[in-house]
């Protein structure tokens, strides 16, 4: 059993044996979650709350693959270790579920059942497989089983793949029978990508009709809509995911939130340099300099977004390959501008919706059968 406990000022998730306080989930995001970005976050929080890695596919760590085992690395002193796995076969995702436990000591094991990306739902992954309601319920029960009752498991989707094809009901009702330790909802379908406002009140119908710790995630922005989630919906926990694109100290304010804190002033121009120095020092040690700061670029967007850093200097950042080129045009900042406050409740990331519901052919024919083709894993963002 788990669920959320709840005081005036503190609420605590039960995910089996692992309790998650404050109740906030950072969300799996391909290319984002790694290890410096969770160290990052994790930091911000005071070591509190659940950071998933990126997400890995479970036939990668079977056979071994390279990379895989690459993005499985923890950051130094990880702990509790999170891990998202995308899998469309029941044998190779008990697998490896049993392999994370027995041979890298995972606490938490997350099911990849929401990612829209077209390229995966075509081939019946992601956000597409759980309209097949039998394949859901083996692949579910295959990592219990994996797991063996010694770590949680839980899923994550989407309401369906779109309005008129909506699976997330049955979803809660099949995780719940088949021993998941709670199920988080993207209030968003397929089709919509990252489009529109989630719908929370598909958090709160879910949350109404299963037994087990629901986890709301879409359009969390700052720490007061995770705690209005919360009330509206009734959900034990919040996930969140590109609301911290390039705010790392959100995971500092949710923390302050939920312990009936006052939130934490947002960081001048001069501190999120610092933070930037600082994610391209964890990069660097994770995977060399030259690599780690290829890998920063994606970031610069999102934590300069609203500060006045002139195009060229934003340009520039965008293509920085050194630590010497970072420090000149870190140099080059203001550090006593104020944090752009109308950035604040502003989206972040992907906001545009599927051109078309890509599926394999024939998937809407029956609910039950069908199984995805061979080459459906494929590693993509988490959804």
């Amino acid at each position: 059993m788990g669920g959320v406990t709840v005081t005036a000022e503190r609420a605590q998730l039960a995910l089996g044996g692992l309790t998650v306080d404050p109740p906030v989930v950072l969300a799996p995001m391909a290319g984002i979650t790694n290890p410096p970005y969770r160290q990052l976050c994790r930091e911000a929080a005071g070591g509190r709350g659940l950071f998933v890695s990126e997400m890995i596919t479970s036939r990668g760590l079977v056979e071994g693959d390279a990379e895989t085992l690459h993005l499985l690395e923890p950051a130094p002193g990880e702990w509790p270790r999170s891990v998202q796995l995308y899998g469309v076969d029941p044998y190779y995702v008990g697998e490896a579920v049993r392999i994370l436990v027995d041979g890298h000591g995972v606490d938490h094991v997350d099911l990849n059942f929401g990612c829209p990306v077209p390229k995966v739902t075509k081939r019946g992954g992601g956000a597409a497989l759980p309209w097949k309601r039998t394949l859901l319920r083996d692949i579910l029960r295959a990592a219990v089983s994996g797991a063996g009752g010694r770590v949680p498991v839980t899923m994550k989707t989407r309401k369906g793949l779109d309005d008129d094809h909506l699976t997330y009901l049955d979803a809660g009702r099949i995780a719940a029978e088949e021993g998941a330790a709670a199920i988080a909802l993207h209030g968003r379908t397929a089709i919509q990508g990252y489009s529109g406002e989630a719908d929370w009140e598909s958090v709160a119908r879910l949350k109404e009709s299963t037994g087990i710790p629901v986890l709301g995630n879409g359009d969390v922005w700052e720490a007061d809509d995770a705690l209005r989630m919360l009330r509206e919906t009734g959900c034990d926990g919040v996930v969140v995911g590109r609301g911290c694109l390039g705010r790392p100290w959100l995971f500092g304010h949710l923390a302050a939130a939920f312990d009936g804190q006052p939130p934490p002033a947002q960081p001048t121009l001069g501190e999120v340099a610092a933070t930037v120095r600082r994610h391209a020092e964890l990069l660097a040690e994770w995977t060399g300099e030259d690599r780690g700061l290829r890998e920063l670029r994606k970031f610069m967007a999102w934590y300069f977004k609203g500060f006045p850093v002139g195009s060229e200097t934003r340009q520039q950042l965008g293509m920085v390959s050194s630590f010497a080129e970072l420090d000149a045009l870190l140099a080059r900042l203001d550090p006593d501008e104020p944090f752009p406050v109308a950035e604040l409740g502003r989206p972040r990331g992907r906001t545009s919706p599927q051109k078309r519901l890509a599926l394999p052919d024939g998937w809407l024919d029956s609910e039950w059968s069908g199984l995805p083709s061979a080459d459906a894993e494929l590693s993509v963002s988490g959804g």
